[in-house]
């Protein structure tokens, strides 16, 4: 009993840091990134109209995935909206309770994983492993599906690990397990559509490939099993069918799912090894590691955990590397496996590693994969003094203790690891990450204002806008964080269209608009331009494609007092 409770103990502790370490920045940093204000303005958008079917973006519908993380973040929202008892729909924090709450949850999921299969020791570890990485840090940040989903696959992982448990001990697997398996994979349908059926189907599958056996796979039931899912998915499916006359189907599927398949989306398209390039950084501190024990893998490969794991690893990071459309966080399901691979086969080897290479071209490669590892993490701890001196002119002096903290800590580790004692350098490293972790999202990313256009925008339109309700037409700035911002009032024109609504409503009427981009708007304004005037001027960086922006409010001045227009976005 003692043993259990020591158990639980350490499980909430855990869940409580990694609670704690995913909330750095959470309510200080803007959108970020396009995807996420996409998520969170359909989530809006979702509240207002109370049509929970229908996912729209402004007027478009939002036909990428299901409605499973729309309801999520529409739900914190109201809730949060409820408890402090004013409207939270333009606050950002609210839409990023559910990757907050997911993270957390699959951090914890990933130390009851690794503790079944290598001892609660190793599971604490793989855990940790998991919490420090760059891409946990910052997926559990931002309001997005791919926390929540990784939370459905780890549910779907520990009813496979449960089984594997029962089969090895030669005991049935109780119904529970099997119904917390389909569900899970109904949850992620819910959530992203088929790609939940990568690591949930290939594993298992996988798996009964390499033993040429499928007991595994029958303590699923998977003769009735796939009903559970279909109960969770296809009453929304059939809904939408309706709703969207088949629309969102072929949408859906037919372009974004197989598009992604066949062709590079977005600018994404990468040949095959992007995801193991960038896995040196996406999975640092970890990435080390999991590169050192490399060949213990592979003398252990016949083992049952770790025959598992790689069943769970390989054939979800091959289909992830095949496809043509490669993003960093598609790989994020293997990384709990990697991570509790590493914990499990550090945790036996002792205390100096004396299982690497044991070739001397291994020891080479491993050797200079180490000193890009301790590059990586030197970058990472400079990045913050030295961005912020550089775009905003300011020195932090706790961004400068932190990083002083990180960078003795990631040498000490480079120590370590030269003199074989891994797991000490494993944990001067997650030291190390904890405090980069805090220097980068409290005290440097939110601090960053020229990259933040957009919260800086929407400022200035709150603050000149002619008339309480106004019509805004932004002509040079397409970020979906300005729309998001501005609560969805903002319409994405060239400058044509721009100039044609300021004509026909010239009072409530405003226009966002580049220095760059003002002779096109005075040209077609035609004899009106000399009206044309300027309130206000962001200037800054746009992130998303590096350009850099000089942007102010325009709006049309009443006829009476018409004189030539002004040179300049002054006012």
């Amino acid at each position: 009993m003692l043993k259990k409770h020591a158990r639980l103990l350490r499980l909430v502790f855990l869940g409580l840091a990694a609670f704690i370490m995913l909330l750095f920045g959470r309510a200080s940093i803007p959108p970020f990134d396009r995807d996420e204000p996409r998520y969170m303005e359909a989530s809006a958008q979702m509240l207002r109209s109370h049509d929970f079917i229908d996912v729209r973006f402004q007027d478009a519908p939002r036909y990428l995935q299901p409605a499973g993380i729309y309801w999520l973040e529409s739900a914190s929202t109201a809730l949060a909206s409820a408890i402090t008892g004013r409207s939270q729909e333009r606050a950002v924090w609210p839409y990023r309770i559910p990757s907050l709450l997911a993270m957390t949850a699959s951090v914890v999921l990933t130390t009851v994983i690794g503790g079944a299969l290598f001892g609660e020791q190793a599971g604490l570890w793989a855990g940790l492993i998991l919490l420090a990485s760059v891409l946990t840090m910052a997926e559990g940040r931002m309001a997005t599906i791919d926390s929540c989903l990784l939370l459905t696959i780890l549910l779907v992982q520990l009813a496979l690990t449960r089984a594997l448990k029962d089969r090895e001990a030669d005991r049935p697997t109780p119904l529970r397990v099997a119904l917390l398996y389909w569900g899970a994979i109904g949850c992620g349908l819910m959530l992203k559509g088929p790609v939940v059926l990568v690591p949930a189907l290939g594993t298992p599958l996988g798996l009964a490939l390499v033993e040429r056996r499928a007991d595994l796979w029958r303590r699923m039931r998977p003769g009735w099993g796939w009903l559970v899912a279909v109960v969770v998915a296809l009453p929304w499916c059939i809904a939408i069918g309706l709703v969207s006359h088949g629309e969102f189907f072929r949408r859906a599927v037919g372009h974004n799912f197989l598009g992604k398949v066949a062709s590079g989306q977005e600018a994404h398209g990468l040949p095959p090894g992007y995801h193991l390039l960038v896995f040196l950084l996406a999975f640092w501190p970890g990435s080390y590691f999991a590169a050192a024990v490399v060949p213990e893998v592979w003398r252990q490969r016949a083992t049952p955990a770790v025959r598992y794991l790689l069943c769970w690893i390989v054939p979800h990071w091959l289909v992830f590397e095949i496809i043509a459309t490669k993003l960093p966080h598609y790989v994020l399901p293997t990384y709990p496996a990697i991570a509790i691979l590493v914990a499990g086969l550090l945790g036996r080897g002792g205390a100096t590693w004396r299982n690497g290479p044991r070739r001397r071209w291994g020891r080479v490669l491993l050797g200079g994969y180490g000193v890009a590892w301790c590059l990586v993490g030197c970058l990472l701890a400079l990045a913050g003094p030295v961005l912020l001196y550089r775009l905003e002119h300011e020195v932090s002096l706790q961004a400068l203790v932190l990083a002083g903290g990180a960078l003795p800590l990631i040498g000490l580790s480079m120590v370590l690891i030269w003199r074989l004692e891994l797991q000490r350098a494993l944990l001067c490293a997650l030291v190390a990450a904890a405090l980069l972790y805090a220097e980068l999202f409290t005290f440097v990313i939110p601090r960053l204002n020229t990259i933040w256009l957009a919260p800086r925008l929407a400022a200035l339109v709150e603050q000149e806008k002619p008339c309480p309700v106004t019509r805004v037409y932004s002509v040079s700035f397409s970020e979906p964080s300005l729309v998001f911002l501005l609560g969805g009032q903002v319409v994405l024109a060239p400058p044509a269209e721009a100039a044609q609504a300021l004509l026909t409503s010239p009072a409530c009427t405003a226009v966002l608009l580049a220095t760059r981009d003002r002779s096109r708007l005075l040209d077609a304004l035609g004899g009106q331009q000399n009206r044309l005037r300027g309130h206000g001027r962001v200037q800054g960086l746009n992130y998303s494609n590096g350009r850099t922006l000089d942007i102010s409010l325009y709006t049309l001045a009443p006829v009476a007092s018409a004189v030539p227009p002004t040179t300049d976005a002054a006012p």
